[in-house]
């Protein structure tokens, strides 16, 4: 009965999907496709091992939201738990595509991964852009943003480690979340991930290459650097670690274990894209460089922009056209 209920769901969907999430919650059965493959180094196998988690079934939870005619909300249990318990469901943020009449229909996917700012302004700007498009964007609440805030105050600097591991699991298994969604083309989901979504993006993707298309903005390689010496955003995870009495070789180890060049040659240089402010001073145009080169990307495929890490932002219509023509053109 269950499965048939699931199946007739299926048929109406793209009729009257957003009027039945007027009423009602719907649930859909998921599982997860993660597959690692056979590592080819010692180090690729250790970072894997201290990133994946044992595949399983899950369900999938989506609820309109009363705040905009064509979005809800996308939840499910997030691989990696913490034990607090509003963190572990993970959020996404889905912006419909849509026909010229207004109605939700049929589109490839993109889950948006957005940057540290409080207020993933930029990640959301992103799903719009995206939404206008004629792309399904999903923006996933990263852990402790958004609706998985906590009442207390985000995690110090020792967490850092295990919230970078549940945000990269999280992300990949939105991949799965999304793919089970009626009115998503499960042949065509991408990733986006911005600065702090990049790294994440990046390493998310890197896991087994389930994404079919790959899109990092302001993102890099060699984080121990990064936070060494960049400035702003990464000087103050610098300055926070420096508080929790975590220093020189400590935040080597600690950035180690998610350092995005480890897995960056898992990704497919053909479907990659790495989009760099050349003036950028918060994730320098040398640390792209690194990751670029560890995956690695031609030059058609590393975008260098004349642009800082923060007047990125002007061009970001640019590169929301480029990365919706990629996703639509192949």
């Amino acid at each position: 009965m269950r499965l048939f209920c699931m199946t007739l769901l299926c048929v109406v969907w793209p009729v009257s999907a957003w009027a039945q999430l007027d009423r009602e919650r719907v649930e859909l059965p998921a599982k997860d496709s993660l597959q690692i493959g056979t590592p080819q180094t010692d180090d690729e196998r250790d970072c894997l091992k201290g990133l994946v988690w044992q595949p399983g079934e899950f369900q999938v939870a989506v609820q309109k939201t009363p705040r905009n005619e064509h979005a809800a909300f996308v939840t499910f249990p997030s691989p990696l738990p913490t034990g607090d318990a509003a963190n572990d469901t993970v959020v996404l943020e889905w912006h419909a595509a849509v026909d010229e009449a207004g109605k939700p229909k049929v589109a490839p996917a993109v889950v948006v991964v957005h940057e540290s700012g409080k207020g993933m302004t930029a990640g959301r700007f992103f799903a719009r852009g995206l939404q206008q498009c004629g792309l399904h964007a999903f923006m996933v609440h990263l852990p402790y943003y958004g609706q998985r805030k906590m009442p207390q105050p985000r995690p110090d600097a020792e967490r850092l480690l295990p919230t970078m591991r549940q945000a990269i699991a999280d992300v990949r298994r939105a991949r799965d979340a999304v793919a089970v969604l009626p009115l998503v083309d499960a042949k065509m989901i991408a990733v986006q991930g911005t600065s702090l979504g990049g790294f994440v993006a990046s390493t998310a993707a890197g896991l087994d290459g389930k994404f079919d298309r790959v899109f990092l903005m302001l993102s890099g390689g060699d984080l121990f650097d990064i936070i060494q010496h960049g400035a702003k955003d990464t000087a103050k995870v610098r300055e926070q670690l420096e508080r929790a009495g975590i220093t020189g070789e400590q935040i080597k180890t600690l950035t180690w274990n998610i350092e995005p060049t480890r897995l960056a040659h898992r990704l497919n240089p053909d479907r990659t894209w790495l989009y760099s402010g050349i003036q950028d001073d918060v994730v320098p145009i040398r640390n792209a460089e690194i990751l670029a080169r560890a995956i690695p990307l031609s030059k058609q495929h590393h975008i260098r922009m004349n642009a800082t890490h923060y007047s990125g932002a002007l061009l970001l219509p640019f590169v929301i056209k480029h990365v919706a023509n990629h996703v639509t053109g192949g």
